[in-house]
């Protein structure tokens, strides 16, 4: 079995061991944004800095903005961006940070599932768009997956509810499609909502358990000791193993749901 790190804070690394499938829900969603030439771009949660390396070749003339909690992703995204200097890095968290002026385009890429009960969040972030302002947000759908579910179950069995009950997420983490549509509905937007399930094909040694290290095992990492965090992860292998088998070409097959919703301000004022 692989040695899992324990990050006490994001590990970029971790994260972008499966930079492709992470990202292409990223390219998915922007292509549903029709803004121009936006002036104030923001990437609310912008980690490494990929999504804003693409907007600033998209739209080279708007002032970028990222912002995010995570010194380490920081890091990562100055050096992506070094040589763009309309590019501003915020070190803050998403729940309490609001801008100093209108927004052309808000993006929010797989950030909302780690703040509880964000649809206050989502109408604050409608209420930042200036006139024909766009706002853009996917969040993972997965929470019932088997990934999941079992995580959860292992995490809360006699072994280790002691130390891990109430650090993960449930599968009320996000709403669905619909409940983004009526909240972004709600403050006069224009909406346009969907969910897709991408199929990845996985491979290497225990894939879905490295893809897991990067995002949903970052709570048990943050509490667990090094050998504990060892001993949970061997398990937590063992159990994905069986759930997601290897198929006759040595892959794994690994079905992700995402949720997206894409709104726009119409009114001119």
């Amino acid at each position: 079995m692989s040695n899992p790190q324990r990050p006490d804070a994001w590990d970029a690394g971790a994260y972008d061991l499966f930079a492709d499938e992470r990202t292409r829900p990223f390219y998915d969603l922007l292509a549903r944004v029709g803004a121009s030439r936006p002036f104030v771009v923001v990437d609310l949660g912008c980690g490494t800095g990929s999504g804003l390396l693409t907007m600033a070749h998209r739209w080279p003339d708007a002032q970028l903005i990222g912002v995010d909690s995570s010194i380490d992703m920081l890091a990562v995204a100055a050096t992506a961006l070094h040589g763009f200097p309309d590019v501003t890095l915020i070190h803050a968290d998403a729940r309490t940070w609001s801008p100093d002026t209108a927004i052309d385009v808000l993006v929010s890429n797989a950030l909302l599932q780690w703040i509880p009960d964000h649809g206050e969040l989502v109408a604050a972030m409608a209420s930042w768009l200036g006139p024909d302002g766009w706002l853009a947000l996917q969040v993972p759908g997965n929470f019932d997956a088997p990934s999941h579910v079992l995580l959860r179950r292992l995490a809360g069995s006699p072994q280790w509810i002691g130390q891990l009950g109430g650090a993960l997420r449930g599968a009320d983490s996000v709403l669905d499609a619909v409940g983004y549509l009526r909240i972004l509905r709600q403050t006069g937007l224009s909406v346009d909502a969907w969910e897709t399930t991408y199929l990845h094909e996985l491979s290497g040694p225990e894939p879905v358990l490295r893809w897991t290290s990067g995002t949903a095992l970052r709570p048990v990492f943050a509490v667990l000791g090094d050998q504990d965090a060892q001993e949970f992860s061997g398990q937590y292998a063992e159990l994905l193993n069986s759930a997601y088998p290897a198929d006759e070409t040595g892959r794994v097959l690994f079905p992700f749901r995402r949720i997206f919703a894409v709104a726009r301000r119409e009114e001119n004022v």
